[in-house]
């Protein structure tokens, strides 16, 4: 699997982000691999109705219908075609009995959770809230496009997926290349977490098929 996290660059908002998810839905199709879009809420119902790939949100927030100005509503993200959400990304950390809470409100709606963690003490807190997917980022590797975990710490990949049981783990933080995917597939990860490299790429398709090949 391959989530592709869209952020809120430029090249991944609005009329742009439909193409860009046009793309990473060929590359899925001709290399084989899921690949997840993760965009912002605003462009959740302009993809889903465009494009057949998996579309999630990359945040909500655990309320319920009414007086929440401001604030992103499980429902309504689900309601315009999103399948599941990120939640505690390095960008948007969140007190743990949040995370928790919200896991909760995205469970009984059937929306998917991919929980964010920096460390393995923080991950076996999450654990106990039972989110779909994990993923692992040390923050020493987040955005970096020269240098990723996999190549400079496998090591610290291995002990996570050791000790962390039962939840499907991804691993992200500065993965790049196809070397950075086999290890970490090696490793014991069901996939990878990516945004820079992708959204930032000249040419995302050949990037994207090229992250693929580390599956195989």
């Amino acid at each position: 699997m391959i989530f592709v996290n869209f952020k809120t660059y430029k090249e991944g908002t609005g009329e742009k982000a439909v193409k860009l998810a046009k793309i990473c839905q060929e590359a899925a199709k001709e290399s084989g691999i899921e690949i997840i879009a993760v965009v912002q809420a605003a462009d959740i119902f302009r993809m889903a109705s465009k494009i057949s790939l998996p579309v999630w949100v990359q945040y909500v927030d655990d309320i319920a219908f009414g007086p929440n100005t401001g604030q992103v509503l499980p429902e309504t993200v689900l309601a315009a075609g999103a399948r599941g959400t990120i939640l505690n990304h390095s960008e948007k950390k969140l007190p743990i009995q949040v995370i928790g809470s919200t896991i909760a409100r995205c469970q009984n709606l059937g929306l998917k959770t991919l929980v964010c963690a920096e460390s393995v003490e923080e991950a076996k807190e999450v654990v106990e809230f039972k989110p779909d997917f994990l993923a692992y980022e040390p923050p020493e590797f987040i955005g970096s496009r020269t240098t990723s975990v996999s190549t400079a710490k496998p090591e610290i990949i291995k002990d996570f997926v050791k000790k962390i049981k039962d939840i499907p783990i991804l691993v992200g933080a500065g993965v790049h290349s196809q070397e950075d995917v086999r290890i970490a597939i090696k490793l014991g990860a069901v996939g990878i977490l990516v945004a820079t490299d992708v959204i930032l790429a000249k040419e995302p398709k050949q990037e994207l098929l090229d992250l693929a090949g580390g599956f195989k």
